[in-house]
C-alpha cells in the first residue's frame, strides 16, 4: 500500500546528528513516501547529515546559514530549479548562548536576546516566506517547541521567551497562509537526549524528573515525534493548523510531582 505522503516533496531544516529531533521526523516522513532535501550550517555538520540523508534516500543537501538573506535566497532557488514544488517543511531551528543558559534569565544579554529570537523566531518566518512560491499545492510548514515557552523551566531562560514567540509565530503564519492551503503546527516535545537539549544546564535532572512523573511515566521517542509529523503533514491533519501539538508522555497536565516523588 502506498505511504501518507507518497508523491509528496519536504525540506527538512535542522538535522545535527542520528539522534535530532528533526532526524526523527525525516526518518518517519520518509518511511511514509516523502522524498527529502535537507539543509546543514557549515562542512561539518554537512559530513554529519550527507550519510543520513543519503540512508533515506535524498541527494539533496543545502548549506543554509538563517541568518544570512543570500544564503536562504539560494537556498531556495536551488530548491525551486530541482523540485519546482514543495509539500512540507520541517522547521527544525534554534539556537542560544550555553553561557546563558544557565544561571539567571534576568542576566540575559543583549545581543544573545537578539541572536536567539532571531534564530530560534524569526527564521521561521524567512523560511515560509520562501516556501510560499514552491507550495503551488497547498502544504504543510512544521516546527519544534517545548513547554518552557509557557511554564517556568530552570535553566531553559531566553529560550522560554525564543519560544513563546515562535509559538505566537506558528498562529499569525497559520492565518495568513491558510487561503492559500498552507497548514502552521508546531510540535512540543517534553525533554530529549539532544545536542540541543544538552546545551541547558541540568538537562539530565529534568530528563529524569519528567520520566518519572509524568503520566506515561516515560519522555517522547523520536518515533512518536516523528509519527505525529507524519499525520500533521498527511491529509489526515487536513484541517489542523495553528496549533501546537504535545508530545510528552503527558506531563504538561500535572500541576504537582506523582505522589511518590514529594
Amino acid at each position: 500500500m502506498p505511504g501518507l505522503l507518497e508523491g509528496k516533496r519536504g525540506l527538512v531544516m535542522g538535522v545535527a546528528n542520528d539522534r535530532s529531533i528533526a532526524w526523527g521526523i525525516a526518518k518517519a516522513l520518509a518511511a511514509q513516501g516523502a522524498e527529502l532535501a535537507f539543509t546543514y550550517q557549515g562542512e561539518a555538520f554537512g559530513k554529519r547529515v550527507q550519510p543520513l540523508a543519503e540512508s533515506v534516500g535524498s541527494d539533496l543537501l543545502l548549506d543554509v546559514d538563517v541568518t544570512n538573506d543570500d544564503s536562504l535566497d539560494a537556498a531556495f532557488a536551488a530548491l525551486g530549479e530541482r523540485w519546482g514544488r514543495l509539500d512540507i517543511l520541517v522547521h527544525a531551528i534554534a539556537f542560544s548562548n550555553k553561557d546563558e543558559l544557565t544561571g539567571r534569565f534576568v542576566d540575559t544579554s543583549r545581543a544573545n536576546f537578539k541572536q536567539s529570537l532571531d534564530i530560534s523566531c524569526y527564521s521561521l518566518i524567512e523560511v515560509a516566506r520562501r516556501s510560499l512560491p514552491l507550495m503551488t499545492e497547498g502544504g504543510t510548514i512544521l516546527t519544534l517547541t517545548y513547554g518552557g515557552s509557557n511554564r517556568v523551566t530552570p535553566f531553559y531562560n531566553v529560550m522560554g521567551v525564543a519560544k513563546a514567540a515562535l509559538e505566537s509565530a506558528v498562529r499569525y503564519l497559520a492565518n495568513d497562509l491558510g487561503p492559500q492551503g498552507i497548514r502552521v503546527n508546531a510540535i512540543s516535545p517534553g525533554p530529549m537526549k539532544t545536542l540541543a537539549g544538552a546545551a541547558i544546564g541540568g538537562a539530565r535532572k529534568t530528563y529524569r524528573h519528567t520520566e518519572a512523573n509524568a503520566p506515561l511515566r516515560a519522555n517522547a521517542t523520536l518515533e512518536a515525534i516523528g509519527g505525529t509529523a507524519v499525520w500533521l503533514a498527511s491529509d489526515w491533519g487536513a484541517c489542523t493548523t495553528g496549533e501546537v501539538v504535545t508530545v510528552d508522555g503527558g506531563y504538561h497536565v500535572l500541576g504537582m510531582p506523582q505522589p511518590e516523588n514529594i
